[in-house]
């Protein structure tokens, strides 16, 4: 951006049209900082819950917005709210839609309610779950509140544009997602929580795979009320980053920075980064200093209380607004008094905006509330319902939740009575509950025809002549077919690619298919989950490779935070159907017997978690997988590899159902339910248990989630009235999932005539070496003694104890 002077020599047209630029630039930062002010007081007054603003970062986030073009991607944080407004991707109403946590997509097209205010997404999806085209929007991946956690899909987002640039082969299939790769992808972060990890781990990745990104860093010297001599190194982050600037020997990425109160700076280093980064498909870091944040950092406290006198004045008479306008008069581009009427209309804008918010919120549930006063209005003889309705016309402003609880008390009152007023309350509320879960609970998955779930099995299919080949072999070939059929399939992580795996499973594929769409990453399993999601996220069908299932801990928070809750945060608005491969099972030591099963599960509903007992069944799972719009979590068995198996004829064409247990073995004294590598071994004790006289069902459930969708279990246990469930988990893990599945949710537990059983690992991680893992884990004796010992129980004359 130039200055009047610098500008002297152009047209007068040319000037008002810069001068109608800037004056809307000064109107928009107007507008958003009044939104703060006056969406802290909502908070304040109890109309909101929780309130976080941009103010203070006006001004930057207008000039970085300048260079948002269509098809290009943000993954940003929570103070954001200028950049959105600036980029047209938010309206005032909007904004206050969510700070009221207004339960429909029309008025918050963000979350629908469901995310705290300044969490922003665009909606990628049509009503169907289609992706809508890319390159005609700017996007915003949906925004999470975990500190720095919006780094690691930003990773992503901008390799896209690397992968889509180098694989011609994409130009129809990416049609609608990439041009030619020219997008680029904007990040932001607040300057304490580049503190993170995450941080440091995506900006590394960044620099060595040399991707279009522009990470944009506000720096206001606080992390909440900890000054930053305590967060970064050297008190900036840009200087504790100068070792990765990029030289004429060896590649990094830029380093730019500029002071968040100056316009004309700002919207030059924004313009400058953006070239770069789009041009050269390098990475570039804006660190905006001397920001200021008039309000502190949320609603939940004062600043006042952690700054001082000196610096409180600095940052009024550094205020990025208050600067804008004396740049503006200082250069003759408009008057004093053209700047205040231009504020005060800006505070009438926001007020207009949030009551059309406020009135749109509650006039639905008004509605509401109505509905039911005028249901109890007949029976308001009696005096409690009397008292509820007096209550209701009482409450002017009222949510959801008032309404909810006087219909239920209503019902509990009229329990004893049989008339038709309580027959329609009931089914009111029932009507009522079901518009309730689609508002609160809906969209955890897919909820589209695309779902993974509504795929038929189709079983691998065998010829005669079958040749069995190690486990390794099945994958390795499945693998060939999926990336050679489907050119949007890029599979990486450690190991991945020149090796083929450290056990094979792609072996010789990068050779065959590139660099490109086979390759090796880094040690850093939290961005490998980011960089998928990122890609999934702008079409592409990523499968990210965790090398053993312990390590799936560093990315446990972006698995739980961002791709399981994903379609959930953003009520169907946004997919990232990535699919993650691991191993895990009875390998011996500590770090290498990842059987961590419930811990997972409870961290990461919303995506599908596949427990394969041989790799026949894994490589299923992958083709079902595909065809879905889910994510997915496969876990490989690791002692499987080198076990024979037949190769199918339709490889790369059958699938593996999601929630549909196998019965293995049909028995008539028990059911035993297991999954992964303990399968075989339960089979090997079948025949031992055989021999003394107890017929077992052996069930391999396939998937923990989802779980017996067809109570092919409870079935199972109709016929033997007794069930084991054996895992590699800790006592309590997903053992006790499966059995409360089972039990409560099937309803199983009055079909029993002897006492549940779970048989799980010890407490404590696997001990190293063969008699650890067999004094750890359950062994075959285990396994023998436990179901031995239920059968003792049920017929101690026929199955004496043992011990």
């Amino acid at each position: 951006m130039s200055t009047k002077k610098e500008t002297s020599t152009t047209s007068e047209i040319d000037f008002n049209e810069f001068k109608k630029e800037v004056l809307n630039d000064f109107r928009i930062a107007n507008e958003s900082r009044e939104a703060s002010l006056l969406g802290r007081r909502e908070v304040l007054t109890g109309k909101a819950k929780f309130g976080i603003f941009g103010d203070g970062k006006e001004v930057a986030q207008i000039a970085m917005a300048k260079q948002y073009k269509n098809g290009d991607w943000r993954s940003g944080y929570y103070r954001d709210q200028t950049f959105m407004i600036a980029a047209g991707n938010l309206t005032l109403q909007q904004f206050f839609a969510q700070l009221y946590a207004h339960a429909d997509i029309n008025h918050d097209p963000n979350s629908g309610g469901r995310q705290m205010n300044a969490h922003f997404a665009t909606r990628l999806l049509d009503n169907d779950g289609n992706w809508r085209n890319q390159i005609e929007n700017k996007n915003t991946s949906a925004d999470m509140s975990p500190t720095a956690g919006q780094m690691p899909r930003l990773l992503g987002l901008a390799y896209a544009s690397k992968f889509y640039r180098n694989n011609k082969n994409l130009k129809n299939y990416g049609k609608n997602f990439s041009n030619e790769g020219n997008e680029i992808a904007f990040g932001t972060i607040g300057d304490a929580s580049t503190s993170e990890g995450l941080f440091w781990e995506t900006m590394n990745a960044a620099g060595v795979l040399q991707v279009p990104l522009v990470m944009a860093i506000w720096d206001d010297g606080y992390g909440i009320s900890v000054s930053k001599k305590y967060q970064t190194t050297k008190q900036s982050i840009s200087e504790a980053l100068a070792g990765f600037q990029r030289n004429d020997e060896n590649d990094g990425f830029e380093i730019v920075k500029v002071n968040g109160w100056e316009y004309a700076k700002l919207c030059h280093a924004f313009e400058n980064a953006a070239a770069i980064a789009r041009k050269e498909h390098v990475p570039v870091l804006v660190h905006v200093e001397e920001i200021t944040q008039p309000q502190g950092h949320s609603t939940s406290g004062s600043h006042e209380r952690y700054k001082s006198a000196d610096r409180l004045q600095w940052e009024t008479d550094f205020d990025c607004i208050t600067k804008m306008k004396e740049w503006i008069t200082e250069n003759g581009i408009a008057t004093e008094e053209e700047l205040n009427e231009i504020h005060s209309q800006a505070k009438k804008a926001v007020r207009e905006a949030k009551k059309a918010a406020w009135d749109a919120f509650q006039n639905e549930i008004q509605n509401e509330k109505n509905e039911l006063i005028e249901l109890l209005t007949p029976i308001s003889s009696n005096t409690e319902i009397a008292t509820i309705i007096g209550h209701l016309n009482k409450e002017q402003e009222v949510l959801r939740d008032v309404v909810a609880k006087a219909a239920r008390k209503a019902l509990r009152i009229l329990r004893n009575i049989e008339d038709n007023s309580r027959d329609k309350l009931k089914n009111w509320l029932k009507s009522f509950n079901q518009k309730n879960n689609e508002r609160y609970n809906s969209h955890l998955y897919s909820q589209s025809a695309l779902s993974p779930t509504l795929l038929k099995q189709v079983d691998p299919g065998y010829k005669s002549d079958t040749k069995e080949v190690d486990g390794r072999e099945v994958l390795q070939a499945n693998f060939d077919y999926i990336l050679n059929k489907y050119p949007e399939v890029v599979v990486f992580g450690e190991d991945a690619g020149k090796i083929g795996g450290v056990n094979q499973g792609l072996a010789g594929l990068q050779e065959k298919y590139g660099t490109d769409r086979v390759f090796d990453t880094g040690i850093r399993e939290a961005t490998i989950v980011g960089q998928g999601i990122g890609l999934a996220l702008r079409g592409l069908r990523p499968i990210a490779e965790i090398q053993y299932l312990d390590y799936i801990m560093y990315a446990l928070q972006i698995l739980s935070d961002d791709l399981a809750s994903l379609q959930y945060r953003t009520k169907g608005g946004q997919k990232a159907p990535l699919i993650i491969r691991t191993r895990g099972h009875r390998l011996e030591g500590i770090w290498h017997a990842g059987s961590q099963l419930g811990t997972i599960i409870n961290a990461i509903r919303g995506i599908h978690v596949c427990v394969p007992r041989n790799m026949t069944q894994a490589a299923g799972f992958y083709n079902t997988l595909l065809q879905g719009d889910d994510p997915g979590l496969v876990i490989e068995s690791l002692n499987g590899y080198r076990i024979k198996e037949k190769l199918p004829e339709n490889i790369g064409e059958y699938q593996t159902p999601l929630g549909v247990p196998e019965i293995l073995r049909e028995g008539t004294d028990i059911t035993v339910v297991t999954y992964g590598s303990m399968v075989r071994m339960v089979e090997e004790v079948a025949n031992e248990l055989n021999e003394v006289g107890i017929s077992i069902e052996i069930i391999d459930v396939q998937t923990l989630l989802p779980f017996d969708t067809s109570h092919i279990i409870r079935s199972s246990i109709e016929k033997t009235n007794r069930v084991l469930f054996i895992d590699e988990d800790v006592p309590g893990g997903a053992s006790a999932y499966m059995l409360q599945k089972v039990l409560e949710e099937q309803e199983a537990y009055y079909l029993l005539d002897s006492e549940p059983k779970t048989l799980t690992a010890k407490a404590h991680r696997p001990a190293y070496g063969s008699d650890g893992d067999y004094f750890s884990k359950p062994s075959n004796e285990d396994i023998f003694d436990a179901v031995y010992e239920i059968m003792n129980g049920a017929n101690p004359n026929k199955f004496p104890s043992i011990y």
